[in-house]
């Protein structure tokens, strides 16, 4: 019998907790090491971030996942901006990988953001595990990635519609949040904070990103 998960609102008292999660989810997976328990470090702060929807799952009392969202924005045509949203990082734990936990925290965080009123996701990812909650290619719903050929279809950029209509008549490109790279911007104190944290083996492996 499944063992009885929990979702909540992650809370102060979660943070060390939470930051050492992402990293042990993350390391070594599509980089040398990772950055994205110092992304969430320093999104906490960030205008963007939104608290509501920075959520843990616990199981038997214990964090074995998180997901966070971001503000997001829409560049048209006209230079003009439209608001959007993104998420990420999200991480489970390595132990309670593959056993259908990250769907079920994501799909609760998508409940709970279209009943906040966000209307559309973008975001970076691998299809054949997003298509289970909702996603499809971006560029079907004429949204490009800043950095692609704008008539292509980009694998790895993904979207969903959450609230129906709210993507009637717009044609736009995509650029992450400048959030995202506070590690490449900062690598001084990333290095810092990184320090604070037990000794892992930074390893090139298959499957890694280029």
């Amino acid at each position: 019998m499944e063992q009885k998960y929990l979702i909540r609102v992650e809370e102060k008292q979660d943070w060390d907790i939470v930051e050492n999660l992402t990293r042990e989810s993350f390391w070594n997976v599509y980089h040398p090491g990772c950055t994205e328990h110092y992304v969430l470090h320093c999104y906490r702060s960030n205008p963007d971030f939104i608290p509501e929807l920075s959520l843990v799952m616990e199981l038997g009392g214990k964090i074995i996942g998180h997901v966070m969202y971001s503000k997001a924005e829409l560049t048209l045509d006209d230079g003009k901006k439209f608001p959007v949203w993104t998420f990420g990082p999200i991480s489970i734990h390595p132990d309670y990988k593959r056993r259908g936990y990250g769907l079920k925290l994501l799909n609760y965080s998508i409940e709970k953001a279209k009943s906040m009123g966000i209307g559309f996701l973008c975001m970076e990812g691998n299809i054949n595990f997003y298509r289970h909650a909702g996603f499809d290619f971006a560029s079907k719903h004429k949204i490009h990635y800043h950095c692609e050929p704008k008539d292509s279809e980009v694998p790895y950029f993904l979207a969903q519609e959450l609230i129906d209509g709210y993507m009637d008549g717009i044609e736009a490109t995509y650029h992450p949040p400048k959030g995202y790279f506070v590690a490449e911007e900062n690598p001084a104190a990333f290095e810092e904070y990184e320090s604070k944290f037990p000794y892992k083996e930074k390893l090139v492996l298959p499957g890694q990103l280029g």
